[in-house]
């Protein structure tokens, strides 16, 4: 696996100011494309200027919504290279609020297909999809060909959305390629609210010297996979052609229960205490159980495979965090 540089290559990032679009910025900055960043700076949705403190000016920031076709159709209109990353992302919001969970997954999506499709049928799209469009899984590790059984509006939203780069493809010839990533943590991912990501709330808990509570019986086994990684697949997929009209999943391969995440992050921050507590209803709900995925069809087709093992991608995300828990912590 090895990036090719794409210097002078216009790319355009929705939801850029965000965790995973804002860490593809600086990688794509640090190979030389031109970045355009595209972001409504939804109130708790992790879009943070400091993300991009240190490239602000090697960027081009949009404010805007991929609601607004309008808008968004004149930006596209210049790019080589379309990242969708703007969404929607939480699995109990989406079930509190369905109607801006599809408003931003699946007409959000479709602005970006149209958008492509009207000005230049040439421009690459890379769609970053989550393992719930899967869902429930009869059997374990899943892959692209496990059967979809999404247990929440998220993630029957984010498999519409898949359908629709499928539809477009075929119907109109776009370049599109799905990712469905599987539990991403890193650096430069919000820490307000465990809705989000639950690695990095147990990191900030750590950190702050607090419980982290672990639903009963804390034996729930996920793969977490570190952003590094995912940018480089994300990147790859835009970069090859074996991509197109393609579904990936991006993994780490290696489960580990939720309990363990817990005691291993305490014990790398030094602080923290795990408790295990009786779940909430609103996640009772709409859990699966355990899930874990394989990325043999990626390694395949595109030569990807993760390079960053739990323990030292949780090490550098808490020392990340420890130097710049103020900006992402309030």
């Amino acid at each position: 696996m090895k990036l090719r540089r794409m210097d002078g290559v216009k790319v355009l990032i929705t939801g850029g100011l965000g965790f995973i679009g804002s860490n593809l910025a600086h990688r794509l900055v640090n190979i030389g494309a031109e970045v355009k960043i595209y972001d409504a700076l939804l109130e708790g949705y992790g879009a943070n200027w400091a993300n991009i403190k240190e490239i602000k000016d090697k960027v081009e920031v949009i404010i805007g919504d991929v609601r607004d076709y309008e808008k968004l159709k004149d930006v596209v209109r210049t790019v080589d290279i379309v990242f969708h990353c703007a969404a929607q992302v939480s699995r109990v919001v989406s079930m509190s609020n369905p109607w801006l969970d599809i408003d931003i997954n699946c007409i959000g999506t479709i602005n970006v297909l149209e958008a492509v499709k009207n000005s230049n049928k040439n421009i690459r799209i890379i769609y970053t999809s989550s393992r719930a469009s899967t869902g429930l899984a009869k059997c374990l590790p899943v892959d692209e060909e496990t059967p979809p059984n999404p247990v929440d509006v998220y993630g029957v939203d984010k498999l519409a959305a898949e359908m629709y780069c499928k539809v477009y493809h075929r119907a109109y010839g776009l370049k599109t390629t799905i990712l469905r990533l599987t539990n991403c943590y890193g650096p430069r991912a919000q820490m307000k609210t465990p809705a989000y990501g639950v690695i990095n709330w147990f990191i900030r808990m750590a950190l702050e010297n607090k419980v982290l509570t672990v639903y009963h019986p804390g034996t729930m086994l996920r793969d977490y996979v570190y952003v590094d990684d995912v940018i480089d697949a994300l990147i790859l997929a835009a970069q090859n052609d074996n991509a197109i009209n393609e579904t990936f999943y991006v993994t780490s391969g290696k489960p580990i229960s939720l309990v363990d995440l817990a005691k291993l992050i305490v014990s790398i921050a030094n602080s923290g205490k795990v408790k295990i507590v009786p779940s909430q209803k609103e996640w009772t709900s709409i859990e699966i159980g355990d899930f874990y995925a394989t990325y043999d069809k990626i390694k395949k087709k595109l030569g990807w495979k993760p390079k960053t093992d739990i323990e030292t991608g949780l090490r550098k995300t808490i020392q990340f965090y420890k130097e710049r828990l103020s900006y992402y912590a309030i």
